[in-house]
């Protein structure tokens, strides 16, 4: 190793003054490339799954919105992967209808699915969650126990 070589990898510039010469160079040099790896440990530290992936399509997000001006809002929420419970109880019948057709769309141009869960309960899930089961509404708007209100 000569002087040069040392006052290189002193001041770590060893890589770049390689890069320069290999540009200098061309193809002239013979390169061969590694021979491909025996076993399988070898490649199968490529295949980890992060975790934080996981964790993010666990929430559920309860939306009440009072115009139709916060679908939007609750589209974000989808786009994001989180699933969204959209209560329209307390917003008029033709508002809730618009806010319906939106998500309807929104859940459609992102793979995901929305589901009727009771009188005017929506529940807007994004591709990454399966709902499984369904919910069947006996109770009727105008005919309902008292002993739940």
């Amino acid at each position: 190793m000569g002087l040069k070589s040392k006052i290189k990898t002193f001041f770590l510039l060893d890589d770049e003054y390689d890069d320069m010469e290999e540009e200098k160079m061309g193809h002239e040099t013979d390169y061969e490339p590694e021979p491909a790896p025996r076993n399988n440990h070898a490649t199968a530290k490529h295949n980890i799954v992060s975790l934080q992936s996981v964790k993010k399509g666990s929430k559920v997000v309860l939306i009440e919105p009072r115009v139709y001006a916060e679908a939007q809002e609750i589209a974000d929420h989808l786009k994001n992967n989180r699933s969204v419970v959209v209560n329209l109880q307390r917003i008029q019948h033709d508002q809730a209808k618009r806010i319906i057709d939106f998500l309807s769309g929104t859940v459609y141009a992102i793979g995901g699915d929305i589901q009727r869960i009771g009188s005017n309960i929506f529940l807007c899930t994004p591709d990454n969650v399966e709902v499984s089961g369904n919910i069947s509404e006996f109770i009727q708007d105008n005919n309902f126990d008292s002993r739940w209100s």
